[in-house]
């Protein structure tokens, strides 16, 4: 077996940093309790982006938005580029290196065919024997996206688990189910039920059936690097019986503040509410129809976090069967595993669901666990840190150098030692008009105690101090007294490394 650590990353899609069991909050983790006792995490990490594509291509890449080019939705990653991800120069090392799952690095809505694995209008040109590589990564399963607003597709459309889904001739059967909602009522939550879909059909257990399939069939005597990315707790709140049962509406944690104080925030809020969408005719329906929720009530809300707590519950149950296989192979003392998100979701703060650019903690901030050789038990390391650190952290940790010059900074002094520390994490997302009519270039500095957010085109922003306001309800961008403490924060944007993109990457789809 090799002296090298395995790495084995399990991502969520749209798991914000507080819903968790040791977070306080009313939800069922124990798996991920257990990792947290038996890892280090970090409670201040951050996205380098709060939407899928910038944070993950950042997240592989170790560069943050606005150099890849994917400083949005419907931006493709470079392959020239995906291919010296961290994945890249491990396999290059000696790895074998592995994605199961959703990996979105690519548009799959396009306006036309790009010839990517995930671009639907692309997929049935790759053979059903296809595994990759793809942006690095030597060997991949895909999930299609897995947020099932568009319901897999068959063959010879979809990918790996697609097929899967397809395989027995039930596909259709399998979607009607998936459709109904099976449990109690929902109130009227909106894109909220109880889903029939049989759960060894549901793309958390393929995932994790894959993962352990995999761990089977590899050579352990060389060391791998296997990232599983799960497409959930993503709207729409699906989540399949029973697992949707488990947390009772009527004892989850609402938030504290959940009524829309648009009179009290920078210009663009009501704007990325109100704006129309500026895309082709049938994005910009799905945008305004899916993309976006009116505000509701708290009964409403409460169906909606259960369900949203449910999917987590599965995705920690898929974990805990993931390390039961490193620990049956003799492998997990070898191991170093990592859980985070790509980013967050509103969850009812300020009277918010889903995601935009009101860059809230609950949207902004996501867990991060480390568990392993050589890192601490039970440790919480406080400075704020982004998941853009992690492809470092991991390369670090495998003595193996990139492939490229990355923003990406190395955790593993903060892990194993106390003495270091960090001021603040970075943020950047230049939204386009296509999501809601307008353009911004929004920019956020992360510290243990302040948020700023500024856009760059109007020169508009917010400062929220959370020692003192810990519900981001008083914003003091424009207030006399903290003048110097704005021109501060102002100061760290203005470190970021000047290697963007002169010129934007055109978008060639929605998402």
């Amino acid at each position: 077996m090799s002296n090298k650590p395995n790495i084995l990353i399990l991502m969520a899609d749209q798991h914000r940093g507080d819903a968790f069991g040791f977070e306080g909050k009313s939800i069922q983790t124990p798996h991920l309790d257990l990792m947290s006792k038996s890892g280090t995490r970090f409670k201040t990490c951050i996205t380098p982006n709060v939407l899928c594509q910038p944070a993950r291509t950042s997240f592989i890449t170790g560069l943050l938005p606005c150099t890849t080019g994917v400083s949005d939705n419907g931006i493709d990653l470079n392959p020239e580029l995906g291919n010296k991800s961290f994945a890249g120069a491990l396999s290059k090392s000696g790895y074998h290196t592995a994605l199961i799952g959703k990996a979105h690095f690519s548009t799959s809505h396009t306006f036309d065919p790009t010839g990517t694995p995930e671009c639907r209008s692309s997929m049935h040109s790759f053979d059903e024997n296809w595994n990759g590589p793809y942006m690095g990564f030597e060997y991949v399963q895909l999930v299609v996206e897995g947020h099932n607003a568009h319901l897999p597709l068959p063959p010879p459309n979809g990918q790996h688990y697609e097929k899967f889904y397809y395989q027995d001739g039930l596909g259709d059967l399998k979607n009607k189910l998936y459709k109904q909602n099976g449990g109690p009522s929902v109130k009227d939550a909106p894109q909220t039920w109880h889903s029939k879909l049989p759960l060894a059909w549901h793309n958390s257990t393929c995932i994790t059936d894959k993962t352990i399939s995999h761990l089977d069939e590899i050579d352990l005597q060389a060391p791998f690097c296997i990232m599983t990315s799960f497409p959930d707790p993503h709207h729409p709140f699906d989540c399949p019986m029973p697992w949707s049962l488990l947390h009772d509406p009527n004892y989850v944690d609402l938030p504290k503040h959940r009524s829309l104080d648009l009179d009290k925030r920078p210009w663009w809020h009501r704007a990325s509410l109100e704006g129309k969408p500026d895309i082709r005719s049938d994005y910009a329906e799905f945008r305004n129809n899916f993309s976006r929720i009116s505000t509701i009530n708290d009964e409403q809300l409460r169906q909606v976090i259960a369900n949203y707590y449910g999917m987590i519950s599965l995705i920690d149950h898929c974990v805990g069967r993931i390390v039961s296989k490193l620990i049956e192979k003799k492998i997990v003392n070898n191991t170093i595993i990592i859980y985070t998100s790509d980013h967050g979701e509103w969850l009812g703060d300020h009277g918010l669901l889903l995601k935009g650019p009101m860059l809230y903690d609950g949207l902004l901030r996501v867990g991060c666990i480390f568990q392993g050789p050589n890192i601490p038990h039970g440790k919480i390391v406080s400075s704020p840190i982004s998941t853009l650190d992690i492809a470092s952290t991991i390369l670090d940790y495998c003595n193996t150098k990139s492939l490229i010059g990355m923003h990406s900074s190395s955790l593993r002094n903060l892990i194993e030692e106390d003495k270091y520390s960090r001021d603040y994490a970075y943020n950047e997302w230049d939204l386009r008009s296509s999501r809601s009519g307008i353009d911004l270039e929004l920019r956020t500095v992360r510290t243990s105690r302040y948020r700023l957010t500024i856009d760059l085109i109007s020169g508009a922003g917010e400062i929220y101090d959370f020692k003192n306001d810990p519900y981001e309800l008083e914003n003091i961008f424009d207030v006399p007294s903290y003048k110097k403490l704005k021109r501060e924060l102002i100061e760290k944007i203005n470190e970021r490394p000047n290697d963007a993109l002169f010129k934007k990457l055109d978008q060639v789809g929605m998402a």
